[in-house]
């Protein structure tokens, strides 16, 4: 039997109608730096080299619908990001361009959506999130 190869999780790429605008508003929310760009791509990443996010343009993109309904295009993954200060950290995103979901399913939890329509949700550790 041979060894199991290494596995790394580089990075999560995220398609949007534009790469670069998207990016920009992850940049602004997270404070990471460009990591790579192209024409259409961008990948961003934490200064410390761990796994980021890209963005890569898709000319057919379709904005997701959360939460899910019989019909339209579903979300098939979101992000959770810790935050230390859930107000604050709303009121940041929603400056940058994001939306709050109308459906908010917990007290320490704050769903959004980015300005493409890929939800994602804020938290801050009280014991009730299960990451």
């Amino acid at each position: 039997m041979s060894p199991r190869p290494r596995f790394t999780l580089s990075a999560t790429t995220v398609d949007a109608p534009n790469a670069h605008e998207l990016a920009r508003f992850y940049q602004g929310l997270l404070g990471w730096p460009t990591r790579k760009e192209e024409p259409d791509w961008v990948e961003i990443a934490p200064p410390d080299g761990s796994a980021g996010l890209s963005f890569q343009t898709e000319p057919n993109f379709t904005r997701p619908q959360w939460p899910s309904a019989p019909s339209g295009q579903q979300m098939m993954m979101h992000l959770d990001i810790e935050v230390d200060d859930l107000s604050s950290a709303v009121g940041h995103a929603l400056g940058l361009g994001a939306t709050l979901a109308e459906f908010q399913p917990q007290e320490d939890v704050r769903v959004l959506h980015d300005p493409v329509g890929h939800p994602f949700c804020l938290w801050t550790r009280t014991g009730s999130f299960r990451a």
